[in-house]
């Protein structure tokens, strides 16, 4: 059957394995036998995005936690970080979260989390993994009497928001300050704007009617036509942009422009650094970071480093060489002084402190970062062999890199959660970034296409 766990979480398409409700079930069985603690039944919280497929997988979970002795907690549609904090904060002994982030409505996923809040190491979801793909989940079984009770919260949405007002300077205020929100008809629609609300902010909402099957679409942190759009028409200070899951973000300028993850992690960090706050003076993002950025934190005075592509990868980093700060260019932003875990809105309210704080509008303060020309191709690939085994693939990746020279570079990888390639360049034009980047992605769907 393969593998499960891919860079993040298990994901498919919802009622196809590996996101079926048999998988499900047994996610929740083994998560109640892993995270069962000295003869202590465990305590799981569940939580979903908006996708109609969330409704049958969290009841396959809350089956399968039940029927190994746990109990599970559900608390309905809230974003991803919002159940890290609801699992960290009830000292739960793990957190599920059923959703597949920036994906189309019939893919899902599962994330889970432990009771301190942050993502499962490599070796405790293998270890579930075979669980339950060598059957050896049946044998584990309690009698009838040794079964779990499932419970409901209502109260998850008030506890979260106070969580996301206290990270946001008590000096600093948002009176006054048009904001616009695109929630992606997704985990966000609720408490992202009471949380910018309740700050003070004239707030105006769109894409916020989830139906189950508009979550992401043409919409949120992917499509931010309509938010650069309204953000012009209405004369907003910034447009803010989440994901379906809630961990992402990318905001629009009052000039209808749109701000990279990485500018924003560069206004940031400047920000905690002039605060003494950025501790051993260190950025984290991926190797897809745009070179700007590396450039920037010269500039600025703080290191950098590269992490593997993931938000995982970066809080692996992030921890192990004490950085507070990282995260990835297309949104996931990591602010380990306030959260375990990518937020979207924790990021939105310290992008906003740092406007604040310099009473500068966010077009001059996204000016910091100076973007080259990057062009990235997403190639869907039927099969994903080690790019260094593919002769046709190495031979124009290195003529690439040679006439690109100092200039720029070349990053191929796989996504870790699609059938795809992502082919990405940089250079000194936009129009030799183009046209090195088609050449590549074309070998690409010649070769594994």
């Amino acid at each position: 059957m393969g593998k499960l766990f891919g860079t993040d979480g298990i994901r498919g398409e919802a009622n196809r394995h590996p996101m079926s409700a048999e998988i499900a079930f047994g996610v929740g069985q083994a998560v109640a036998h892993v995270f069962r603690k000295n003869g202590h039944r465990a305590r799981v919280i569940i939580g979903k995005d908006t996708r109609i497929s969330g409704y049958m997988l969290e009841s396959s979970l809350e089956a399968g936690i039940t029927s190994m002795g746990g109990h599970p907690y559900l608390v309905g549609v809230l974003p991803t970080p919002g159940i890290a904090f609801i699992t960290q904060s009830m000292r739960a002994d793990a957190g599920i979260v059923i959703s597949a982030s920036h994906n189309p409505f019939q893919d899902n996923g599962l994330k889970i989390f432990g009771g301190n809040g942050f993502k499962l190491t490599d070796e405790e979801e293998d270890h579930i993994e075979d669980l339950i793909l060598n059957k050896k989940l049946t044998d584990l079984l309690p009698t009838a009497k040794g079964m779990g009770k499932a419970h409901r919260i209502d109260d998850v949405h008030g506890r979260y928001i106070v969580f996301l007002k206290n990270t946001f300077p008590r000096n600093l205020s948002m009176e006054g300050m048009k904001i616009v929100l695109d929630t992606a008809n997704g985990a966000t629609y609720r408490v992202a704007p009471e949380a910018f609300i309740e700050l003070g902010a004239d707030v105006e909402v769109i894409h916020n009617t989830p139906n189950g099957v508009n979550i992401n679409e043409r919409c949120g942190s992917q499509h931010t036509q309509d938010l650069r759009k309204r953000v012009v028409e209405s004369g907003a200070a910034v447009g803010l942009a989440f994901d379906g899951d809630g961990d992402r973000l990318i905001a629009v300028d009052e000039k209808g422009n749109e701000i990279t993850g990485d500018q924003v992690l560069i206004i940031c960090a400047n920000m905690l650094k002039k605060d003494g706050k950025l501790k051993n003076d260190l950025l984290v993002t991926t190797v897809m970071s745009n070179l700007g950025l590396r450039v920037a934190c010269k500039k600025y005075g703080f290191n950098h480093h590269a992490s593997k592509v993931g938000d995982r990868y970066v809080l692996e980093d992030m921890l192990r060489m004490g950085s507070v700060i990282g995260g990835e260019e297309a949104g996931h932003m990591i602010f380990l002084d306030h959260h375990t875990t990518g937020d979207g809105i924790i990021a939105a309210l310290q992008l906003i402190a740092a406007m604040a704080r310099e009473g500068k509008p966010l077009s001059e303060m996204a000016a910091m970062m100076d973007i080259f020309p990057q062009k990235l191709i997403n190639v869907d690939v039927q099969r994903k062999p080690d790019i260094e085994t593919v002769p046709k693939l190495m031979e124009v990746i290195r003529q690439v890199e040679r006439e690109l020279g100092e200039e720029g570079r070349v990053l191929v990888r796989y996504s870790g959660t699609q059938n795809m390639c992502r082919v990405m360049v940089e250079g000194p034009t936009a129009a030799a970034t183009e046209k090195y980047c088609s050449q590549i992605a074309d070998i690409v769907k010649s070769e594994l296409g």
